[in-house]
């Protein structure tokens, strides 16, 4: 288990999206009181800062102790570093550069360390969710085998990543690393990847298949997939399906890239069974050539009966040459896709409050 959950520090914590901000306090990787939400008030700064003042002082008021620092998650790339909040599509006050951290350290006399949202959910899965329990789960069965590199990515509005390695967030000399919307697409070649996995893909595809002109939300065209409401099912269910394929074919990018984990979080994964399968199909496929996408051999951790194979290795020993002696050797490597258990806004908690203890540590 990791250190952050063993550790008293109380950390102010604030899962800032376009819409709403959710503060909380974090001590031992435990959140201390329950979410305070307020309207984000994105398109005016005075009020939006104000929001962000009132909402920290709300959680303080609450706690028992004094807390360390502030840390929160922000959406979009900013200069993290030096806590100054750019030109973000969602919060359009912020453009032309506030300086946040500073102005909550003046406030607070604690450190603020601010991350982008991508970043610290896959932070928070890779100390406190999926890398912590599937390590756990392979000790159980023996297997030597332990994951050290976990790739999050975000599903919702937008489409967002994070990149852990060995318990390190991994930033980039910019703090944009993983900006996994921006990447190349495949499936769509004229468009980038965020085109094809956010929740206006979903229901662009459904809404040219169906000749649909009524506003819809995804969780309307899920209800239409799974037959619980009217509409044109199968263009519903290929909505989803080519979300997944999206999905599958940025993945299988990260993956050739950075070789670890994958845990899908956010807002969509309640319809992983309409898209997961597309995911699976794209991982497990091939190029026109006939070279596999992937180099490792990937598992879906949402069906048991792959969870099972992945979690046992097959070994056999082969003579170590020129020697009398042997060694246990295992050909298969082995890549795994999973949806999240964690809720975003708790992952993203976890990763605020140990991004926060680290850089107190440094």
């Amino acid at each position: 288990m990791s250190s952050i959950y063993f550790d008293n520090r109380v950390v102010l914590t604030l899962d800032a999206g376009g819409t709403n901000f959710v503060f909380n306090a974090m001590q031992g990787g435990k959140t201390l009181i329950e979410p305070i939400k307020k309207d984000a008030n994105g398109d005016n700064l005075e009020l939006c800062l104000q929001t962000m003042l009132d909402g920290f002082k709300e959680v303080k008021q609450q706690l028992g102790a004094e807390p360390v620092a502030i840390s929160f998650a922000f959406p979009g790339p900013a200069d993290y570093p030096n806590g100054i909040i750019g030109d973000l599509g969602n919060l359009p006050a912020f453009r032309g550069g506030v300086a946040l951290g500073p102005m909550l350290e003046h406030h607070f006399n604690i450190p603020v360390f601010i991350q982008n949202d991508g970043d610290l959910y896959a932070y928070g899965e890779a100390l406190g969710g999926l890398l912590p329990e599937i390590n756990e789960q392979l000790e159980a069965q023996n297997n030597p085998k332990r994951y050290k590199n976990l790739i999050g990515l975000t599903l919702g509005t937008g489409f967002g990543a994070g990149l852990v390695h060995n318990d390190i967030l991994i930033g980039g000399d910019n703090s944009i690393a993983a900006e996994v919307w921006n990447i190349s697409n495949s499936v769509s070649p004229e468009r980038n990847a965020e085109e094809g996995v956010s929740t206006r893909a979903i229901i662009n595809v459904y809404n040219e298949l169906s000749g649909n002109t009524e506003a819809l939300m995804p969780k309307d065209i899920f209800d239409i997939a799974s037959g619980n409401k009217e509409g044109n099912k199968e263009a519903a269910i290929t909505a989803f399906s080519t979300f997944g394929k999206h999905i599958g074919d940025a993945v299988a990018n990260l993956v050739n890239l950075f070789d670890g984990l994958v845990v899908i979080g956010g807002g969509l994964t309640g319809a992983s069974q309409f898209y997961m399968p597309a995911v699976m199909e794209v991982l497990k496929g091939q190029f026109g050539n006939g070279q596999d996408r992937l180099v490792q051999k990937v598992y879906c951790l949402d069906n048991a009966d792959e969870k099972e194979a992945f979690l046992n290795t097959q070994t056999h020993q082969i003579e170590v040459p020129f020697t009398n002696q042997k060694v246990n050797y295992s050909p298969e490597q082995k890549v795994a896709v999973a949806t999240s258990k964690l809720d975003a806004s708790e992952a993203i908690a976890i990763g605020a409050y140990a991004y926060a203890l680290s850089q107190l540590s440094n």
